[in-house]
């Protein structure tokens, strides 16, 4: 079956969106493999599907995809793009508009220069929740790593934005083993379900540097669920004001939060690539 999909991205974090509310859509992990290879494929980050809402107080459901095939939580870019292509598309009017991930509901609203912004929810520090297999909630944690032959002290904060994630603070971030590190607790058995590994870098009280290596898919432009664990990580240790800009590899997203029990607040910008048809 041929299906039409558009090419969007968000500050370089790209993705391939798909209508599944005009029609049912199933596609393979095998194949969606195949057509996340950036030479034999289309390429992407992610394939982001769109669903009929499966509760009332919802207007779609949004479903992600890694390159890998399998299926994760939730992409903070994506939902920006989610928002931009069901408007494009003619699948509503609504501004905001709600949709349901598998573990959360995100509100969406987008301006008249196409930037959205998204409501991420609250972030989550419960280590069973994260999930972390850790004794006790703490600010950071402490894990040892084995990187090119030699094993390392890792510290970091851990949280989920829906997904999970472990930022590191460094000091220079050019000069940090972001894929090496970043492979490394990514698998690190006491993420049972893997962590995405954030490296920020602190320039000032409004701004941060921020390269992400995501599971399932390796390092990224840009990383929205990865800014705003930063970004609360940073306030938490109070090097941060309620908002700030994080600077990704692929351009600037906004994050703006007022601490606990407060959700996370992210703007930023998207763009539509090209259009085209693909078989499943």
């Amino acid at each position: 079956m041929n299906i039409p999909f558009t090419k969007m991205h968000g500050l370089g974090n790209d993705f391939i969106v798909i209508d599944g509310v005009s029609r049912d859509i199933s596609i393979s992990p095998e194949r969606i493999r195949e057509l996340a290879h950036r030479r034999f494929g289309i390429g992407f980050d992610q394939l982001l599907l769109v669903e009929p809402p499966s509760q009332d107080d919802v207007d779609f459901n949004y479903r992600i995809f890694n390159v890998d095939g399998g299926e994760v939580e939730h992409c903070g870019n994506g939902a920006r793009c989610f928002a931009r292509f069901v408007r494009d598309k003619g699948l509503t009017d609504k501004n905001p508009v709600r949709v349901k991930t598998s573990n959360r509901i995100l509100v969406l609203d987008m301006d008249e220069q196409g930037n959205v912004a998204v409501d991420m929810g609250l972030p989550v520090f419960v280590p069973a929740k994260i999930p972390l297999l850790a004794k006790e909630q703490a600010l950071n944690y402490r894990r040892t790593l084995q990187v090119a032959g030699e094993s390392i002290d890792v510290e970091f904060s851990a949280l989920s934005m829906g997904n999970p994630h472990a930022v590191i603070k460094v000091e220079d971030l050019d000069k940090t083993a972001v894929k090496d590190i970043g492979e490394a607790l990514g698998k690190h058995p006491d993420f049972p379900e893997g962590v995405n590994v954030g490296f920020m870098e602190i320039i000032d009280r409004q701004h941060l540097k921020l390269r992400v290596f995501e599971r399932g898919t390796g390092e990224t432009l840009a990383c929205g669920t990865g800014a705003c664990a930063a970004v609360v990580s940073a306030r938490r240790a109070g090097l941060l004001d309620n908002e700030a800009e994080v600077q990704l590899r692929g351009g600037s997203l906004s994050i703006h939060w007022d601490g606990d029990d407060q959700p996370v607040m992210m703007t930023g910008p998207t763009a539509s690539v090209f259009e085209g048809t693909v078989e499943i």
